[in-house]
């Protein structure tokens, strides 16, 4: 049964930092399917993605708690769709039995490991299928929530392979770019750290760590204590546009979290082309493949991020190699058509 209406329960829509929502939302119309967005909470962000406005997201999104059931009656979706097991999955649980279709859900990272709901195992089993990104996030959410694996389904985010693409100019020299949110699960205290180490070893690098959040102010210190500040740039937080743009212009991309679902920084930087040094956690090492796109270094040790932005700032032809490869594992295994026609089969088949 073909799919034409998805009503979608997230948390806060638009949101800078959930780009993979958009992304989804903007993919599926294009593909002619009509969607209705019911945000819990409103966007306070003055930043927003282009893609947003361009596939027409704000006008069909309600903020009005008291007048969703209503929108979903007028709207009348073939499912219900949430992103994160939290409130999102549970209003959506209400709504749909409201309406009698069925409804599902996407589980990313915190919502399984830091902050899941307590009943995530009741939730999973009023929906018709969870969805998550990782093979590793299935494996937990059927050993620790004791959800049936065939009720599970992995589906990884996916991002525009025509949109972040190599644009053939050389990149800029011995260029780090990160991109994540300035918390505490992404532990960037760890790149500034690995960046003295560079620095002390006389190698030459700029470093640029895109995106915002709460630990700005310990990281901007951290970075007058380790004498970086000519060499590590805090670009704050920044619209699809102009991450295209940086990554196009990295020679390496860098991520150090101490936990990760899938994510889609180094799916946007694959996509360009550029080569990842990455922490070994959750589903990372599913997308980075070590010495093949990628390098995969132990959580918390610095010496080894550092050895290995070294090595790919130091080999480009090395860096180019492994940047090329991981243009092709993104096309093939993580591009937001892929996404979307993997989401429409499970739709069809929940409602078959």
């Amino acid at each position: 049964m073909s799919v034409r209406r998805v009503a979608y329960v997230v948390n806060t829509f638009p949101k800078l930092s959930e780009t993979f929502i958009a992304n989804e939302l903007a993919e599926l119309r294009r593909r002619g399917v009509e969607v209705l967005i019911l945000s819990l909470r409103p966007s306070i962000e003055g930043l927003r993605h282009e893609i947003v406005a361009e596939a027409g997201l704000l006008q069909r999104t309600s903020y009005d708690h008291s007048k969703f059931s209503a929108a979903l009656r007028t709207f009348a979706p073939d499912v219900v769709h949430a992103h994160f097991a939290t409130e999102p999955a549970e209003a959506a649980c209400e709504l749909a039995g409201e309406l009698g279709v069925p409804f599902t859900f996407t589980a990313h990272g915190h919502d399984i490991y830091r902050r899941p709901p307590a009943d995530f195992a009741r939730r999973a089993a009023r929906a018709a299928a969870v969805v998550t990104v990782s093979q590793v996030n299935a494996r937990t959410i059927v050993e620790r929530f004791d959800v049936p694996a065939e009720h599970v389904r992995v589906i990884a985010c996916g991002v525009d392979t025509s949109r972040f693409r190599p644009n053939g100019a050389p990149a800029l020299p011995r260029r780090i770019v990160c991109v994540a949110r300035l918390v505490p699960i992404k532990n960037l205290g760890l790149l500034l750290e690995a960046c003295s180490v560079l620095r002390s070893r006389g190698v030459e690098f700029r470093a640029v760590l895109v995106g915002d959040g709460r630990c700005r102010g310990e990281l901007e210190a951290a970075r007058e204590r380790l004498g970086l500040a000519d060499t590590f740039e805090l670009v704050g937080a920044a619209t699809q546009r102009r991450v295209v743009s940086l990554w196009q212009g990295a020679a390496v991309a860098a991520l150090t979290s101490d936990s990760e679902g899938m994510p889609v920084s180094l799916m946007e930087a694959g996509a360009c082309g550029i080569p990842a040094v990455a922490t070994a956690v959750g589903g990372v090492p599913e997308l980075v493949d070590h010495g093949i796109t990628g390098f995969l270094v132990p959580a918390g040790d610095a010496p080894a991020l550092a050895a290995a932005l070294e090595q790919l700032l130091h080999d480009q032809d090395l860096a180019a190699r492994l940047g090329a490869a991981a243009r092709v594992k993104v096309q093939r295994s993580f591009s937001i058509a892929g996404q979307v026609d993997r989401l429409l089969s499970l739709w069809s088949e929940v409602l078959a």
